[in-house]
C-alpha cells in the first residue's frame, strides 16, 4: 500500500520528547527498584499499572518532574504493598537523562529539519531536555517543556502555551508522538487534525481520533514530501 502525503505544507513538525524519540527503557529501573518483591508471574500487571499512575500524576498542575516520578512509584508501589525506595525518582530520572535516541531517528530527524520547521512539546523540566536534545542531532526550532507551559501533558495548557509561544493555530502543524492518551486524544479535542502516531508499542492503536500510523521516521519524511 502506498503511503499517504499530506496535503498541505505545515509551518511546524511537532514532536514527543521521550519514547517518541529518545529511547524510554523505563522497565529496567522499575525491576532494579521493586526486585523480588514482585511475583514474576504479576510483573507486566504492575509495570502497567505504574505507567498509569504516572499518568495520573500529572494531570494537576505542574511540579518538578523528577518527584513526579518518585510520587507515582510511591503510589504503585504503596497498591501492591511493596516497599518503594527513597531514591526512586532520582534514580529514574538519572535514567531518562541518560537515554539516547532510538536507533531510526537520527538521520531522518536531521533530514526532516533541513525542509520543516522542527519542535519539541516535552513532558519532562527544562533540564532534561537540555541533556537529551543534543543526542538527536538535528537542529529545533524550538524546544518546549511542561516547566515552561506551567503544565503536563495531557493537559490542555499544554498545548495552549505550544501555540501561544509560536503564535500559530492547530492547522499550523504536522504533530508526532508515541503517545496517544498523552498527546492524540487532547489534541484531537482542541482541533488539531494532522496527528501521527509513530508506533513503538507504548499504546494501542485505536480509532476515532484522526490520526495517521507509521513505524519510522522515514515514514514520515515520505509523508512529508522529503
Amino acid at each position: 500500500m502506498p503511503i499517504p502525503s499530506f496535503q498541505f505544507r505545515p509551518k511546524y513538525v511537532s514532536f514527543d520528547c521521550y519514547g517518541t524519540l529518545i529511547e524510554w527503557p523505563m522497565t529496567p529501573i522499575t525491576r532494579e527498584l521493586v526486585g523480588d518483591q514482585i511475583p514474576a508471574e504479576q510483573w507486566d500487571q504492575f509495570v502497567r499499572e505504574f505507567r498509569g499512575y504516572r499518568y495520573d500524576q500529572v494531570r494537576g498542575e505542574y511540579y518538578p518532574y523528577e518527584q513526579v516520578l518518585q510520587d507515582s512509584f510511591e503510589r504503585v508501589c504503596r497498591k501492591w504493598g511493596v516497599k518503594a525506595a527513597p531514591d526512586a525518582g532520582k534514580r529514574l530520572a538519572d535514567g531518562v537523562r541518560s537515554w539516547g535516541p532510538h536507533p531510526d531517528v537520527v538521520e531522518p530527524l536531521k533530514k526532516m529539519a533541513e525542509h520543516y520547521k522542527l519542535v519539541i512539546l516535552s513532558n519532562a523540566d527544562d533540564s532534561f531536555l537540555a541533556e537529551s536534545v543534543p543526542k538527536l542531532g538535528a537542529d529545533f526550532h524550538a524546544v518546549l517543556t511542561a516547566e515552561q507551559a506551567g503544565y503536563y501533558k495531557p493537559r490542555y495548557a499544554a498545548f495552549e502555551y505550544m501555540l501561544e509561544k509560536l503564535d500559530a493555530s492547530p492547522e499550523d502543524f504536522v504533530h508526532v508522538a508515541s503517545h496517544t492518551r498523552y498527546d492524540h486524544q487532547s489534541m484531537h479535542d482542541m482541533g488539531f487534525r494532522n496527528l501521527v502516531l509513530l508506533d513503538r508499542g507504548y499504546d494501542p492503536v485505536t480509532h476515532g481520533y484522526d490520526y495517521v500510523t507509521v513505524k519510522s521516521l522515514d515514514e514520515l519524511n515520505q509523508m512529508l514530501g522529503i
